[in-house]
């Protein structure tokens, strides 16, 4: 683990969710605190190449980033065996003290081999505690922070080993979009 990096290794989670952690929103919950447990110099999300995907990874999920905006092309390996999860657009609030409100115009689809995955709607309507790296990208703090976030998530389940192109698109409605290429290359040993 490297400088400004807070982020665990073995899957545990730093502080208790209100959300069954395998639950849609639990699910949520943990990416958005793995996005702020791993500092600037290495993010998720403004990784061009995918170098960086594999940091910090929970063993139960394979957590995706998407971007502030725009477009991504990343090469990821991923074990197999693993759930893939990532918004394809979601905003998060903090301090919060309830729900962040419904974006009505907001939408997000994906492909996994041109065959379609359906995102779903998730929204965590109670606080969780984010304590992120330093300078991280989500709360821009180390110190334990309520945090709400909601969006189009795409939760597929292990896919199977070997090459796969996963687009993902999305936007808010207003203007902001992004437009996200994954090449995975999943392998046989996790």
């Amino acid at each position: 683990m490297g400088l400004f990096s807070r982020g665990r290794t073995d899957g545990s989670e730093p502080l208790d969710l209100p959300y069954d952690p395998g639950s849609a929103e639990g699910l949520a919950a943990r990416w958005t605190r793995w996005g702020a447990g791993i500092g600037p110099m290495h993010s998720p999300f403004t990784d061009p190449t995918g170098e960086d995907a594999a940091l910090d990874q929970p063993a139960d999920v394979w957590f995706l980033a998407g971007t502030f905006g725009g477009s991504a092309d990343r090469a990821v390996t991923v074990p197999a065996g693993r759930p893939i999860f990532l918004p394809a657009v979601n905003m998060w609030d903090f301090p919060a003290y309830g729900p962040l409100e419904d974006l009505p115009r907001s939408y997000g689809s994906a492909e996994l081999d041109d065959e379609p995955v359906e995102p779903i709607w998730i929204s965590t309507p109670v606080p969780f505690l984010v304590a992120g790296a330093r300078l991280n990208l989500v709360t821009k703090s180390r110190k334990p922070v309520p945090t709400v976030v909601a969006g189009w998530w795409v939760h597929m389940p292990p896919p199977l080993p070997g090459p796969h192109l996963l687009h993902v698109t999305g936007g808010d409605g207003h203007g902001f979009t992004l437009d996200l290429t994954f090449r995975l290359t999943v392998t046989e040993d996790s």
